[in-house]
């Protein structure tokens, strides 16, 4: 098939070329971009015009203080932006005609389609399309998704919905299984999907505040045991305690929810407890890593600063999160994270937190096996990892297993 794409930026490029595997891609961005797979053009009219589908994976952000990199639980909660969604499809909607299809897989509030973006469509045809897709894994994603979420106005399986599933037929590895609801529908199975997973990391690092309180427990042991209890509760991934949920997804659909749950007047709002507790677990690391620093003389570092391993972006990252509690209890903190700092040294003394695991964080996608330390620990450190996986033979390294007190 011919298809356009429209942004080209962390997601959307990788997203486009694995389409391009099997298709004629051309893509657009703001930004110059180029790939060896999908042909760049320069405006929206030339990425429409000839295409039999047309995809819009533009961001719908929210300020930059909402990403969860430092705390944000005491802000206004409010809706994502939607301006550059608008006026993409107010542009991409010039241009094409009813025989095209044209596909939006940015992240919404539910109800936002039908209220904001339905309205904009007078000249071709629409569904909305989330996608489970994540930074560092996004081509494996793609073709090995939990499911595929197909959007239309009443939730019709057949028309355009079969022509999507049927594209998507041509590029999928593991048979997912298709979803067909309303436009509706689809916005809640994508936004509530990823406020689940914060959702299971806030518990399971609650057992891990628990087990540094209360003593003689592996929070290990205990989700383990709750991982494993598949009849009533749940299935076994994000069910290891460590850091919290990052990124440029999770922390910011949680402030966006909790918007949501005042403007419907529900009464309640799950998603601010969500977002206090991720904060305040993450500033009881933080006091954990002032305690060793002060009672050893030691600097303060933190191994890790993207949002997770093998990403240069900080969006979200719970590393910087750990890092204001540090500087707000007045100690200095370094990190040393090859793509996200500019100047890291080869080794380091010092209290440091192992924040990048990338074998849990990519444990899915069989993306790396082990994580790699960034620089050599010298003797008479102190080290902390909140994954409990990092030994050494170095008597001269302290190591704590956040989490495990037994």
């Amino acid at each position: 098939m011919n298809i356009g794409f429209i942004g080209l930026g962390k997601l959307g490029m990788d997203a486009a070329e694995v389409m391009a595997t099997k298709h004629r891609v051309c893509g657009y961005d703001v930004e110059p971009r180029s790939s060896d797979t999908v042909c760049v053009v320069p405006t929206i009219k030339d990425v429409v015009e000839g295409n039999d589908m047309v995809f819009i994976a533009v961001p719908t952000p929210h300020s930059k203080e909402y990403d969860g990199s430092t705390p944000c639980a005491e802000l206004e909660p409010k809706d994502f932006s939607y301006d550059i969604v608008k006026e993409c499809i107010v542009d991409a909607n010039k241009y094409m005609n009813k025989e095209q299809l044209l596909v939006l897989i940015s992240t919404v509030l539910p109800g936002t389609t039908r209220r904001e973006f339905v309205p904009l469509i007078t000249n071709t045809r629409f569904i909305y399309n989330p996608y489970l897709i994540a930074m560092g894994s996004v081509k494996w994603d793609m073709v090995n998704p939990e499911m595929v979420m197909i959007g239309t106005a009443d939730g019709t399986t057949t028309g355009d919905a079969k022509i999507l599933t049927d594209f998507y037929d041509t590029i999928m590895e593991n048979n997912p299984r298709t979803v067909i609801g309303t436009w509706d529908e689809c916005e809640c199975i994508k936004v509530f999907y990823n406020t689940f997973i914060s959702t299971k990391l806030g518990l399971v690092n609650m057992i891990q505040d628990v087990a540094e309180k209360q003593g003689n427990i592996n929070v290990d042991i205990v989700t383990d045991a709750l991982a494993k209890s598949t009849m009533r509760i749940m299935g076994p991934k994000y069910m290891t305690a460590g850091m919290g949920d990052a990124g440029g997804c999770h922390p910011r659909d949680n402030i966006a929810l909790r918007y949501m749950a005042q403007s419907l007047g529900l009464g309640y709002d799950l998603f601010d407890s969500i977002m206090s507790a991720r904060e305040t677990q993450a500033k009881n690391i933080a006091k954990r890593l002032v305690s060793e620093a002060e009672l050893h003389g030691l600097s303060i570092w933190i191994h890790g600063k993207s949002f997770k391993p093998n990403v240069s972006y900080i969006d979200g990252s719970y590393s910087t999160l750990i890092g204001h509690y540090v500087k707000e209890m007045g100690h200095i903190v370094h990190y040393i994270d090859p793509l996200a700092e500019d100047n890291n040294p080869t080794h380091v003394h010092g209290v440091i937190l192992l924040a990048h695991c990338a074998e849990i964080t990519y444990d899915y996608a069989d993306v790396e096996k082990k994580q790699p330390l960034y620089c050599v620990i010298q003797d008479y450190s102190v080290v902390v990892d909140p994954w409990r996986r990092y030994t050494t033979d170095n008597k001269n390294i302290k190591v704590i297993h956040y989490g495990n007190t037994r």
